[in-house]
């Protein structure tokens, strides 16, 4: 039997397996060259290659990309009234909003130097609660009021300025919205930082930290940068903010989970060292870790929630 119709059929059979890979990698080639387009990507004589100084950084959950750019946002001509200028000297945060860019840059704010700031000159926060490895914040709700997380769109850019580029990353946070991260560490402003070099967020709860170009804490002892207090043994809640005698407080002690006698009334808690705090009996529910003093427990988002104290 001649078999010249089956070579010829497995011969067709080739050339359209290789037609359909060309037009796949056609495909993919104009697919990265929109993805660059839309990262800021710079078109160098039809190279297709990104102009100087600028990368890409990538979502952890792989959803998007933002163009890096070495310098500020006024070098590069950032558009005015846009990203962190729409936070201008004297109008500080109030609520998480996502911009077009922010602006990454190593500088000076009070005591604490290196510390990173944002476009406008206001510090930026890191939390002890939240986790680098993986990149998570676990600062939302009313805490993300407090202390509004650094936002930036998708296809948006990031300036930096002396803060490595890789350093620099962005997470998806629950509520779907995109936060810039520094050494892994999700960033943040403060609420109550009114100007530029404010930083009355420094040392919040024992948990908030200006944070450094590497995402290490800034002001922290060289060395000690992740270093945990000793664990309590007792605790004075306050009902009232600031460790007020003007109303009650109760006292706690002891080793393990402890109840409290009088829950969800707590504002501000007074302890020499660690504890968790929870927001239910028997230690359940939503927790937090705290190093020391907490003055105002609105800050970390606790306020009037904590049922029940670990210890050790």
């Amino acid at each position: 039997m001649n078999d010249t119709t089956g070579t010829r059929a497995s011969s067709d059979t080739a050339r359209g397996a290789h037609r359909r890979k060309a037009v796949l990698l056609a495909s993919f080639a104009a697919a990265g060259a929109l993805l660059l387009s839309a990262c800021g990507g710079g078109d160098d004589g039809g190279s297709g290659a990104r102009s100087a100084g600028t990368e890409a950084a990538r979502d952890t959950s792989g959803s998007m990309e933002l163009a890096l750019k070495s310098g500020t946002a006024q070098q590069n001509k950032a558009p005015e009234n846009t990203g962190d200028w729409a936070n201008p000297p004297g109008k500080p945060a109030t609520k998480p909003v996502q911009r077009k860019w922010v602006q990454l840059s190593a500088g000076r704010a009070g005591a604490l130097d290196p510390v990173v700031v944002n476009g406008s000159g206001f510090t930026l926060y890191r939390f002890d609660n939240d986790t680098a490895s993986p990149s998570k914040s676990t600062c939302n709700d009313a805490c993300a009021t407090t202390w509004p997380p650094v936002l930036v769109d998708p296809g948006g850019k990031i300036f930096v300025q002396g803060v490595a580029r890789s350093q620099v990353g962005v997470i998806t946070r629950d509520d779907g919205t995109h936060q810039v991260t520094i050494g892994g560490w999700p960033v943040y402003r403060f609420s109550k930082d009114t100007k530029p070099g404010d930083t009355n967020g420094q040392g919040v709860g024992g948990t908030w930290f200006g944070v450094q170009p590497d995402g290490k804490k800034s002001g922290a002892p060289a060395g000690q940068e992740e270093a945990q207090q000793a664990p309590a043994t007792s605790a004075i809640l306050f009902d009232d903010a600031n460790f007020s005698d003007d109303g009650p407080a109760q006292g706690i002690a002891g080793e393990g989970c402890q109840d409290l006698a009088r829950p969800k009334v707590t504002s501000s808690i007074s302890l020499a060292g660690s504890a968790k705090i929870w927001s239910g009996p028997g230690c359940t529910g939503a927790s937090k870790v705290i190093n020391g003093d907490v003055a105002d427990l609105a800050t970390i988002g606790f306020d009037n929630r904590i049922s029940s104290v670990k210890f050790g």
